[in-house]
């Protein structure tokens, strides 16, 4: 029997590539074989072992309508239009509830399967929708890194992985998988959203595609003390040093990849939990799928965009938050129907809050702080970190009392089971405990 020194070890990837192999393929299972030829066993896997969900809520989410200090007058007074009474929350303690949008993430806190954490930033924040996506993706403040935490957690944690180690459903690679061997891979072919549809006809399929993580209308001139978002240094994931050339052929192989085998692999999975029709929630389908289709991935990266509210929040907000609770009700109830729901954990993510007062057109500006949600049978439920003052604020907003770098280094350490976090955090950070026993 040939062992995994004497050949180019068979992949999603490999089988994909029929065609004349781009220099970034090659170069990727060149240094891939490299690395793991001399292991005597193949590493821990998505097929056997447990998985992270990143889902990023684009755009900025307003932290306090959806984690609602609803007892703290201070809340009440900066937000005569938008503030949550009692009556509109799901009461948690005596001091915050969930939004009433998301009734299953309520049940999910009570079963003790939600982890929610407050007050969630960094030091010297930046409300640039660009530069502090690009901090939240690299885990770097100082918005120097050229690759991000989970491609360093790739690099250093996963040696000889098969590129899908990472899979991404974003119009292009996220910065956090920027990597020096292996970025993972993104499936971004409008195929993916035909297929899931059920045969829709391809107009309908690129339409869902075009939709997927639609930046927000033009926002209002910044009044807020922001800069004009642009792209940070024109960042954006993939392999440090790479050129244009395997840029584009990197792209372009990731539709290819898109298009059979992952496709054959995932349809081996049916259910019979009915999943809405948001982009999220397609997205959520198809990992499901993969997941049950016994793909090797351990970290899925998807996107619910729109949260850059500055224009009549709250019908918007809401209606954002009520999606994001449908698309995860059913994923977890297919994760069960698998058997695999004890093998996820799901985290959501912002690049920034929003200011604690409402502006004059009934919405909110970028702001600072913001919580998250840390999601799963595996979760040790409750609610972490301090809430922020909504009276000893920062130039109007909520000032961090959790390091979102935490968040990532509990996951890594108690989740994936990363040895050593330095190579990919470059510091030690407080471990929350986010895990159960």
């Amino acid at each position: 029997m040939k062992t995994r020194r004497d050949f180019l070890r068979s992949t999603v990837l490999g089988a994909s590539a029929a065609w004349t192999v781009p220099m970034f393929v090659e170069r990727t299972f060149g240094q891939l074989h490299q690395s793991s030829k001399d292991l005597a066993v193949q590493g821990v896997t998505g097929k056997d072992d447990t998985i992270l969900v990143v889902l990023q809520l684009a755009g900025g989410n307003d932290g306090l309508n959806t984690l609602v200090p609803y007892a703290d007058d201070a809340y009440q007074k900066a937000r005569p239009r938008l503030a949550k009474s009692k009556k509109e929350i799901i009461q948690l303690n005596d001091y915050v509830g969930l939004n009433n949008s998301m009734p299953f993430l309520g049940s999910l806190f009570k079963e003790g399967s939600l982890g929610i954490v407050q007050g969630v930033g960094y030091p010297n924040p930046n409300r640039s929708h660009f530069v502090s996506t690009s901090i939240w993706e690299t885990a770097d403040t100082n918005n120097h890194s050229s690759t991000g935490w989970l491609g360093r957690y790739f690099d250093n944690a996963c040696p000889g992985a098969d590129p899908t180690v990472g899979i991404s459903f974003n119009k292009t690679q996220p910065e956090s998988f920027g990597a020096t061997k292996n970025p993972g891979v993104c499936l971004n072919s409008p195929e993916l959203y035909r297929w899931i549809h059920g045969g829709g006809e391809q107009a309908e399929a690129e339409h869902f595609f075009a939709m997927l993580n639609q930046p927000d209308a033009e926002h209002d001139a910044p009044t807020d003390g922001a800069s004009i978002d642009m792209p940070a240094g024109g960042k954006t994931g993939g392999i440090k040093g790479e050129g244009n050339l395997a840029f584009l052929e990197r792209v372009a192989l990731d539709a290819r990849v898109s298009s059979k085998t992952i496709l054959e692999l995932a349809a081996k999975h049916k259910t019979t939990v009915s999943y809405d029709g948001t982009p999220l929630a397609r997205n959520l389908n198809l990992v499901s799928r993969m997941i049950a289709g016994g793909m090797p991935t351990r970290v899925y990266y998807v996107s619910h965009g729109g949260f850059d509210t500055h224009n009549q929040q709250v019908n918007s907000h809401d209606r954002l938050l009520a999606q994001l609770d449908g698309a995860l009700k059913s994923f977890f109830a297919d994760l069960k129907q698998q058997g695999n729901d004890k093998r996820v954990v799901l985290m959501t993510f912002s690049e920034f809050g929003r200011r604690v007062e409402e502006n004059a057109s009934a919405g909110t500006d970028h702001g600072k702080a913001s919580c998250l949600f840390v999601a799963g049978p595996g979760v040790k439920g409750g609610i972490f970190g301090k809430h922020p003052s909504l009276t000893d604020l920062s130039q109007g907003d909520l000032q961090h009392t959790v390091d979102f770098r935490s968040v990532y280094g509990s996951l890594l350490a108690e989740w994936l089971k990363t040895p050593d976090l330095k190579p990919i955090l470059g510091a030690d950070y407080p471990n929350l405990k986010l895990i159960g026993a």
